[in-house]
């Protein structure tokens, strides 16, 4: 997988997600001590969420994990399950069966055969799918066909329709008439190209993708990336990708998204290549898994993550994020003020740092060597370390770092 790093940063700026029951990345047989540590992997870091569909699902899985979630879905999905351009579409079909029928997308299916069963046509409609050579694209396309007690003559590996498209017209589909049932972008030009080759096409859309729930939320969520305020974003369709980063466009901001890519301070990340797509077209060098899977984009972005060099310290490696500091594994319990002080300490690399650089952190104007003082007690406190952080008389304090042979 190609991967970017970045740093960290927060914000309230974006809608937080709303969560559910975690079932995209966990592992049967991970133990309890295992979950625990991947828990903190992502402990301080801001995740933005463009997805509308399995959000919840997303977020959660994200969130178990330590992250703190932003949602800003980037376009909404609109059902045709009471279209009557679908139903006709579907009584035209099984009265006049096709020889070869292509699913796009699992979701895309089970709603297909959902707006049959409202009108009563489903019975007819499996039927009819029983008697053709069905073409999925990809698994999950695959399980939607097994769902419905059928089987998928041939599926996709690479999940495209270019892989489709190629393996059709290879074959020659002259003559032939091919049902296409399409996900929310359209047809990817299948259509286009089936017709081209001398074959019927019949069209099928399921849903379509809408605009954004809220536009204004979308706005926001490309302004706080600029500026800095979001580590990672998450992606899960070309359609949502395109849409968020035209938001970026409209907002005049996409140079300053890019940068933080491109310098490693943000993660944009991918569940697949088709996703990815218009990132690489922006010039981004997007984290994509090596499986197109919520689960594998999940495990993508902490084990990005977790390979994150740290500081060594005589205390453990440390992380200091945005918004927590991970110590050997363990989030601190840390005020604003102690998160940042332990910051200046840990950028300064086993450096001393000045009291007075210290204490220009601290709220307000203070000169006062006492609050210093006991704002870094205190952070020896939450760090359960006694030699982690040194003071250096009349000049600073600085963090103890583990010998290096």
């Amino acid at each position: 997988m190609s991967a970017v790093t970045t740093g960290t940063a927060s914000t309230d700026s974006v809608a937080p997600a709303q969560g559910g029951p975690d079932r995209v990345a966990d592992d049967p047989a991970t133990t309890a001590a295992d979950r625990a540590a991947i828990d903190q992997t992502l402990a301080g870091c801001v995740v933005l969420v463009t997805a509308d569909r399995r959000a919840g699902e997303l977020a959660a899985a994200l969130a178990r994990r330590g992250a703190t979630i932003r949602h800003a879905p980037a376009l909404g999905m609109v059902p045709h399950i009471d279209d009557a351009a679908l139903v006709a579409a579907t009584r035209d079909l099984v009265a006049d069966p096709p020889d070869t029928v292509v699913v796009t997308t699992g979701i895309g299916f089970r709603g297909w055969v959902e707006a049959a069963d409202a009108v009563g046509l489903a019975e007819g409609l499996v039927a009819t799918l029983r008697g053709a050579r069905i073409i999925a694209r990809g698994p999950k396309a695959r399980g939607a066909i097994q769902a419905a007690g059928l089987t998928a003559d041939w599926v996709a590996e690479s999940e495209t329709s270019a892989e489709i498209a190629e393996v059709l017209l290879d074959e020659g589909v002259a003559g032939r008439d091919i049902a296409v049932q399409h996900h929310g972008a359209g047809d990817d030009g299948l259509d286009a190209a089936f017709s081209a080759a001398g074959a019927r096409v019949r069209s099928l859309v399921v849903y379509r993708w809408g605009p954004p729930p809220d536009p204004a939320v979308v706005a926001t969520s490309v302004r706080a990336t600029a500026a800095g305020e979001i580590d990672a974003v998450v992606f899960t369709s070309a359609p949502a990708t395109a849409a968020w980063l035209a938001a970026a466009d409209a907002a005049g901001v996409t140079d300053g998204i890019l940068r933080r890519s491109a310098e490693g301070g943000l993660v944009l990340a991918a569940v697949g290549p088709v996703t990815a797509r218009p990132l690489l077209e922006h010039g981004a060098q997007p984290l994509v898994p090596d499986r197109g899977r919520l689960g594998s984009l999940v495990r993508a972005v902490v084990t990005h993550y977790g390979g994150l060099e740290a500081l060594r310290t005589v205390a453990g490696p440390l992380h200091v994020h945005r918004n927590a500091a991970v110590l050997d594994g363990h989030v601190l319990p840390l005020t604003p003020s102690g998160l940042e002080v332990l910051r200046l300490l840990a950028r300064a690399r086993g450096r001393v740092v000045a009291r007075e650089e210290l204490l220009a952190v601290l709220p307000g104007a203070s000169t006062d060597g006492h609050a210093l003082d006991v704002a870094v007690a205190r952070l020896r406190e939450a760090t359960g370390s006694r030699t982690l952080i040194r003071t250096v008389v009349k000049r600073g304090y600085r963090l103890e770092l583990e010998e290096t042979p």
